[in-house]
């Protein structure tokens, strides 16, 4: 194989074109848009325009907190948010957990929330927050498929705070009517290093001083704000290279090589399969001698040789665990790459 094929878009995507022009837009206006200056004016009002432009794209009405990414916007909602208990998914992303470190664990049933034990939880004490994820970065599992709807309104009518990553689902898919939303840009085909917060209200958290409105100190990131509103911009999942269709044919064809790792309602850019004889390291030794970059779970995670967590939530089995891997499809994927490595695939047991 002459030119490698990267199929790892959960852990980032490749900068779409229009984002990294923005960036380097942004990198021409160098002035810091906190200072009073006219340089420092011109800086403000496009990083104040990118962030209008940011939250036109997502369909969001309320706040918009710009952050360094999906971890410090997680950190911000869950950290300071004005309740006193806090509820994460079994399958949360690390960055949740560490995010909200003692937080009370909500199991996951069918792929979705088990809202018997969510009901429990909310009848047992104060208001909290709880942190549901719209799409599984492991899966691709849309947690909040069925019941968005019934499990936020649980939540709200209990007084509660309902908190939805969607950094796997942002520019692709509509968001969750929740209080707040965290975003990550490199995700969506925008640089690294930005993301945000978006929330309904500012009083939901509290503020600790500096930029954003006193909500997250640090020096306005004005060239990947930039970025990241091109990127958004650009389009979502009707601009790719394939179609829906393509997508879930090439799940077809992974499937008769392998088993079927599929929990509750799955998106169509992220598929987990389970090879049916050879251990996940072996696997994505293999595929990368060929020429493929996958993984076998979220990139903060994939380093290490523990299983995963969020298999064992979903109820996978510990050895079918160890042999699954992660595909992720992105914005420049072809269907000649995914007929290719599904091919591959296909015959890696005799490799």
């Amino acid at each position: 194989m002459t030119t490698r094929i990267y199929l790892d878009h959960a852990a980032t995507t490749p900068i779409l074109p229009q984002a990294a022009a923005a960036v380097a837009e942004g990198m021409a206006c160098w002035a810091n848009p906190s200072s009073p200056h006219a340089e420092g004016r011109v800086a403000r009002r496009m990083l104040e325009d990118a962030r209008g432009r940011i939250a036109k794209s997502l369909g969001w009405d309320g706040e918009v907190i710009l952050t360094s990414g999906a971890s410090e916007a997680l950190a911000i909602g869950l950290g300071r948010a004005k309740r006193t208990r806090r509820l994460v998914s079994a399958v949360e992303h690390d960055a949740v957990f560490r995010a909200a470190p003692g937080a009370d664990v909500l199991p996951i049933i069918e792929g979705e929330p088990d809202e018997d034990a969510l009901a429990q939880y909310l009848a047992a004490g104060p208001p909290p927050v709880v942190a549901v994820q719209a799409i599984n970065s492991e899966t691709g599992t849309m947690l909040l498929a069925h019941a968005r709807n019934s499990a936020i309104a649980m939540v709200r009518d209990a007084g509660g705070l309902v908190l939805v990553d969607a950094s796997q689902a942002a520019g692709k898919y509509g968001l969750a009517d929740a209080d707040m939303i965290v975003v990550s840009a490199h995700k969506l085909g925008g640089p690294p290093g930005i993301g945000a917060l978006l929330l309904h209200d500012y009083a939901m958290v509290a503020p600790d001083g500096g930029q954003e409105s006193g909500y997250r100190g640090g020096t306005e990131n004005l060239p990947g704000v930039l970025g990241f509103a091109a990127a958004l911009e650009a389009g979502g999942l009707d601009s790719w290279a394939t179609t829906v269709e393509e997508r879930f044919r090439f799940k077809d064809r992974l499937y008769e090589a392998g088993e079927v790792i599929q929990p509750g309602v799955q998106c169509s850019h992220i598929f987990a399969v389970a090879h049916a004889a050879l251990p996940a390291a072996a696997q994505l030794i293999r595929l990368d001698a060929m020429g493929f970059a996958v993984s076998a779970g979220s990139a903060c995670s994939s380093g290490t040789l523990k299983r995963s967590r969020a298999l064992a939530a979903f109820g996978i089995p510990g050895e079918v665990a160890d042999r699954t891997i992660r595909v992720s499809l992105g914005w420049s994927t072809t269907a000649d790459e995914l007929a290719r490595f599904a091919d591959a695939y296909a015959g890696l047991a005799q490799r």
